[in-house]
């Protein structure tokens, strides 16, 4: 079995080596298709040991990744961008799934670093190198049309999940956001994708949630709403994006709207990882709106159904700080201060630097009395926003907690 790496890049000096060093020793070869890089890229490839080839920018990335995917000789592909990594416990799981004769495709649970929403999500980045497999879609492409098709042609293939996490992607992190047109560029894709395909689910699901995010909420909500009409019962990750888009969006006028929307895409079959968002979202519309809402699908009340989400969320996904610390929120708003001390223990455990997991701790602290742990945690959440830089927001944090305890004994 052959495992080839394609890829195509352009100036990714500065984020090249480390996504080339993640697969080393574990594919044959490495292609990548450099589109008009300026800086080191190429030198960085070659050192590494990739063949490099040229060609001008095609316009978008299908074409782009369909002509790298003719450069590799591989029985299988694995394609990767240059700000992603290959996790190096994921590597005995895939040679395992690749052995099998009739797998056709490994969909990668990819980890976003940075991501304020979703911190997983589902990509189809590892496949048997067949002619019928190609990249479509002009903006976040995929070769899943392609092989839907093919499985309606050929039903003996199977498509399977790699059991964990398989990648690392900096690529959500805000920093990376915000620095060039990207933005840009994404809606000038959309625009046109959806002029060619009106009432597309993918389309409609990913123009409406950046219409949602950048504040044109009745355009995006007519958006996401058309696409969830035209979704077929088996597009199921469009389905459980265009459902979570249209959560968030119904999150402040109708919170019961958006609590059934959140319901629906949890109902689906899918990887509890990349269900993560619906299950957190609705964990804390749920306390922010427990006098309003009635009941859930399980019984019980809105703060104590919030509970079970965020301990369904942690036990999906153990190895995150971000749902240990929902279920801290979710205690402390139930009135549980000891259970949410845990819980906070265990984000911090995870992830010590972050300012905001120990204030929280702090403060749930306070709640049962415990002025030394309260002390403690509020001391490291300043000293943690100084060293941050954030040196009003930790004067503005020791005013506010300097009435309730003595940070200076």
């Amino acid at each position: 079995m052959h495992l080839s790496l394609s890829m195509i890049v352009r100036n990714e000096a500065e984020r090249l080596e480390r996504c080339l060093a993640s697969v080393a020793d574990f594919v044959d070869e490495m292609v990548l298709l450099d589109t008009g890089s300026s800086d080191a890229t190429v030198a960085i490839a070659e050192r590494c040991g990739a063949t490099v080839h040229h060609v001008p920018w095609p316009g978008d990335f299908a074409p782009a990744r369909n002509a790298a995917l003719d450069l590799v000789r591989g029985d299988w592909v694995l394609v990767l961008d240059a700000d992603e990594q290959l996790r190096q416990e994921a590597r005995g799981p895939l040679r395992e799934l690749m052995a099998r004769p009739d797998l056709l495709v490994v969909n990668l649970l990819r980890l976003e670093q940075g991501a304020r929403q979703s911190p997983y999500s589902r990509v189809s980045r590892l496949f048997r190198r067949h002619p019928a497999i190609r990249w479509s879609r002009p903006y976040h492409s995929m070769i899943d049309d392609s092989v839907l098709a093919l499985l309606e042609r050929e039903p003996g293939w199977a498509v399977a999940d790699c059991p964990i996490p398989a990648l690392d992607h900096e690529g959500y992190r805000p920093e990376l956001l915000a620095a060039g047109d990207k933005a840009v560029r994404l809606r000038r894709a959309m625009e046109a994708d959806l002029a060619r395909h009106p009432g597309d689910p993918y389309v409609c699901a990913k123009l409406g949630s950046l219409e949602v995010s950048e504040g044109r909420l009745n355009r995006g909500l007519q958006l996401l709403r058309t696409g969830l009409r035209h979704c077929r019962p088996e597009a199921v990750p469009e389905r459980y994006e265009l459902l979570l888009n249209l959560g968030l969006a119904e999150a402040r006028r109708s919170p019961r709207q958006a609590a059934e929307h959140y319901r629906q895409a949890l109902e689906l079959p899918l990887e509890p990882r990349v269900t993560l968002a619906a299950r957190l979202n609705l964990a804390a519309l749920l306390q922010e709106n427990a006098a309003d809402l009635p009941a859930g699908p399980r019984g019980g009340a809105p703060l104590e159904e919030a509970v079970q989400l965020c301990r369904d969320a942690c036990a999906a996904a153990p190895e995150l700080s971000l749902t240990w610390a929902a279920l801290g929120q979710a205690e402390r708003r139930r009135g549980q201060p000891q259970a949410a001390i845990a819980a906070y223990r265990q984000a911090i455990a995870r992830d010590p630097g972050q300012p905001e997991l120990h204030q929280n701790l702090a403060a749930a602290s306070l709640l049962t009395g415990d002025i030394l742990s309260a002390r403690e945690g509020f001391q490291r959440a300043i000293t943690l926003l100084q060293q941050r830089g954030q040196a009003a927001a930790a004067a503005e944090l020791r005013s506010r907690v300097s009435p309730l305890v003595t940070l200076d004994p």
